[in-house]
């Protein structure tokens, strides 16, 4: 048969362990070309990306040339891969073997090009940048390169065009984590220590990871806690409610961040900017449950509570309630003082029924009710009576503690303004550094993925 003529004829000289050419100053030429299939893992604790790959050689063996009319006008014919010379191309960043497919045999044509096609599982080290996770593009480089024969031996090029190169995602599976975006190609000289030159092609492969689980699983979920940090401003700040609510929600994020912690990369070189965004959460949750319970304090009645500072009320009653829009000023202190007028007439009324053993509903009745206490007075102090001295004495201390009470709530309710005032300030500001800090964070994610 022609074939078993052609390998005999071909390969029972052939001395393989040498370069085939008749001239040992030709130089080898090796055109390589490379299409990535799939992208399996990217590592990056170990900064290490596992590719699988359709790689092709060719160059022209010297001593694997016929004329195709001796053989039955055989113009191509496969021969075993160990029987014949084939250049010593390996990837530099090559850390580990990887589970690939041996391929035992190799294409030949009549002219001598040999042609070895060969899928390759690449385990390779890659600088990967995880700042922008998950919106983080890699740009991982595959450099082949002989690793004994100089470039004056054996010269690599690139098989088809760079632009084909690039944009050629015919094969690629395009189902996962990471999509490809381009592979760019470039030769290059590389040299130590001014000795001989050796020739490298490095292809460098862009991948994108696919921010969706992420968003969904990450982002989202701590979105809608923030958002619910913020509606709970909207709680009475002299109720106790909301204390607890903040806890709550600050318990909640931090077995969310233990559940997450996982998920995130992790590397020794730094840390992606998703976690400085839950560090920030963090500390905003820490800060609007420390303005809650600074709130609380204030609005909280105690019995031994100072009078509120003048510039106190000046800055807070007056020149914030302008500056917050929360109300016009004179509308506010009138509001205020009918406020006061009104729960002051509401305890005296209630004073006085709780000191009057018969209630007087008509305004005469009390009037004479009160002059014959007068009248009582003055005949106590001009008959020296001890029962009516007595009885003098014990309505002034009650009357000396109603008036107490009144001021202690009189202080009560200037507290409890300035505590609202001050609740709707903190508000605001809490709102504007979280709403500033959304866009800052969105702007530079934007930014990164287009660029």
């Amino acid at each position: 048969p022609a074939l078993r003529r052609l390998s005999h004829h071909l390969l029972a000289h052939y001395q393989k362990g040498t370069r085939p050419v008749r001239d040992w100053r030709t130089t080898t030429n090796v055109a390589i070309d490379l299409m990535v299939y799939a992208i399996l893992s990217v590592d990056e604790k170990n900064q290490v990306l596992t590719t699988y790959i359709w790689y092709r050689q060719h160059w022209t063996d010297e001593f694997l040339k016929w004329d195709p009319a001796g053989f039955d006008n055989l113009t191509q014919i496969s021969l075993p891969v160990e029987s014949i010379w084939v250049p010593d191309i390996l990837i530099n960043e090559f850390v580990d073997v990887g589970k690939s497919p041996h391929v035992p045999y190799v294409y030949v044509s009549h002219h001598g090009e040999v042609q070895n096609l060969k899928p390759i599982q690449v385990m390779t080290a890659c600088s990967l940048d995880i700042y922008n996770f998950p919106f983080d593009v890699q740009n991982c480089s595959l450099t082949f390169t002989s690793w004994l024969h100089h470039i004056r031996d054996l010269n690599l090029s690139l098989w088809r065009q760079p632009e084909l190169v690039k944009f050629d995602r015919s094969v690629f599976m395009n189902q996962g984590e990471w999509e490809l975006l381009y592979v760019l190609s470039r030769f290059q000289e590389f040299s130590v220590k001014s000795s001989d030159s050796y020739a490298e092609m490095k292809f460098y492969v862009v991948i994108r990871r696919r921010p969706l689980f992420y968003t969904v699983s990450l982002l989202l979920p701590s979105i809608f806690l923030m958002v619910m940090d913020i509606v709970g401003f909207y709680l009475p700040p002299h109720s106790g409610e909301r204390v607890s609510f903040k806890i709550t929600l600050l318990l909640g994020y931090s077995v969310f961040l233990i559940i997450v912690s996982d998920t995130l990369p992790a590397t020794a070189v730094g840390t992606p900017l998703i976690g400085i965004y839950f560090v920030v959460c963090m500390a905003l949750l820490v800060i609007s449950l420390t303005e809650t319970i600074l709130i609380v304090c204030l609005v909280h009645k105690q019995d031994l509570q100072p009078h509120v500072p003048e510039w106190v009320k000046h800055l807070l009653l007056e020149r914030a309630t302008i500056l917050l829009c929360v109300r016009d000023r004179k509308k506010f202190s009138q509001s205020r003082m009918q406020s006061l007028d009104i729960s002051r007439q509401v305890e005296n009324n209630d004073s006085t029924a709780k000191l009057t053993p018969y209630g007087c509903d008509d305004t005469r009745e009390c009037g004479a009710m009160g002059g014959t206490r007068s009248a009582l007075v003055f005949a106590g102090r001009t008959e020296g009576s001890a029962a009516l001295q007595e009885l003098l004495r014990e309505t002034m201390a009650i009357r000396q503690l109603l008036e107490k009470r009144e001021e202690f709530r009189d202080i009560a309710r200037e507290w409890l303004q300035v505590g609202y005032v001050l609740d709707v300030l903190l508000f605001r500001v809490y709102l504007a550094a979280v709403l500033a800090y959304s866009i800052t964070l969105g702007t530079l994610w934007s930014v990164w993925r287009d660029a």
